[in-house]
């Protein structure tokens, strides 16, 4: 065994102490002997999409009286549902607990709607979920879900108060989503490459606001296997919805939640629930339920290859839409937005500039 002497031992703390200081993880600069990931039209297993319940100026989270019932809001978190679910669910929650009543509807059992529901039973609370649709019929299950707040609100539209919002339920998921990494989660930690022509790397102003959570490392030429400049390196979490959301919905029923399939068209038949307060988690839906003319969808479509278990990285492109998270159900290639489309149907152009962007990422990289 190597030892280290006391010198070594202080100049090693002075460094990470450095590193902290500025914001970068003291990591490993090699990162030559990366696996390539196989794309290929052969290894296609299923293309999937989902509407990220989208809202302008970002999320809602508020509480408004409703005939006598507390009626808290928690929807429209874009691209960011699963990453900020806990979080908001904190912030729902500190609303719930301000008055007496300890019993509960959730509207919604994606991933917002059960960390809601996860945090009000942990807090004493009588909780009944009400959904149309359960895991794995969800739009959290078709989501990617490495944990990174994105599309979350159009730049000129967020206020102070949103900023606040967002701080606070990122660094509470952030914690969260730490004590739920392993296989009955489906949460593991993963290295993140960002692939950019740019040394440079200036955080998204959604990320700015809570700086600490997303220290990187940059790798120049010959320090990284792919043919991009330069990478930025960070570490995440990857969740895997079929794991996770099943893994969370069974928890919510072993502390004696109980869930109703039902829908809801319009606020009117929210009134006729018997529980005293109310959590809307309903995401897309409660442009309708609510006439809140702020949301919209955001279609993702995403194409998964067969597993590669050596793979344990993920990649996104600076310069294009592309993305790759490497999970047991399969290699995720992603890279898709579009505004305002309603439509669940496989857009095949999407997937064959997906396939095709993926292939030239990956058949470049350095053996």
């Amino acid at each position: 065994m190597m030892r280290m002497n006391r010198r070594d031992f202080v100049k090693a703390g002075a460094a990470l102490a450095g590193a902290c200081a500025t914001g970068r993880l003291p990591i490993q600069k090699s990162a030559s002997t990366l696996p390539p990931v196989i794309v290929s039209e052969e290894r296609v297993i299923r293309t999937v999409a989902g509407l990220r319940p989208y809202r302008l100026s970002g999320f809602a989270l508020r509480g408004e009286s409703l005939d006598g019932k507390l009626l808290i809001h928690n929807y429209g978190h874009g691209g960011c549902g699963v990453t900020l679910s806990w979080g908001t669910g904190k912030l729902a929650l500190e609303i719930a607990l301000a008055q007496p009543q300890r019993r509960a509807a959730v509207l919604g059992c994606g991933a917002v709607g059960l960390a809601a529901a996860r945090l009000l039973q942990d807090h004493g609370f009588d909780v009944t979920i009400y959904a149309r649709e359960l895991p794995p019929d969800t739009t959290s299950n078709m989501a990617g879900a490495l944990w990174a707040p994105i599309t979350i609100a159009e730049r000129d539209r967020h206020t102070a108060e949103f900023d606040a919002q967002l701080a606070a339920s990122s660094r509470f998921a952030y914690r969260y989503f730490q004590l739920l990494v392993g296989d009955r989660y489906g949460v593991s930690w993963v290295p993140l490459f960002f692939l950019d022509t740019k040394r440079e790397f200036p955080l998204p102003w959604f990320w700015s606001i809570a700086p600490e959570m997303y220290r990187y490392e940059t790798l120049g030429p010959g320090e990284h296997p792919f043919s991009s400049p330069f990478v930025h390196r960070t570490y995440t979490m990857l969740i895997e919805p079929s794991i996770y959301l099943a893994a969370v919905l069974s928890d919510f029923h072993v502390a004696g939640g109980k869930v109703v399939i039902r829908e809801f068209h319009t606020l009117g038949d929210v009134v006729q629930l018997d529980e005293p307060v109310v959590v809307n988690c309903t995401g897309l839906g409660a442009k309708a339920l609510v006439g809140d003319e702020e949301v919209l969808p955001i279609k993702g479509q995403t194409t998964f290859l067969l597993p590669q278990p050596e793979v344990k990285y993920a990649t996104v492109s600076n310069t294009e839409d592309l993305y790759m998270f490497s999970r047991r159900d399969g290699v995720l290639l992603g890279g898709s937005h579009e505004k305002n489309v309603w439509t669940l149907e496989s857009n095949e152009a999407e997937e064959r500039r997906i396939i095709a962007g993926n292939r030239k990422i990956f058949s470049s990289m350095n053996s």
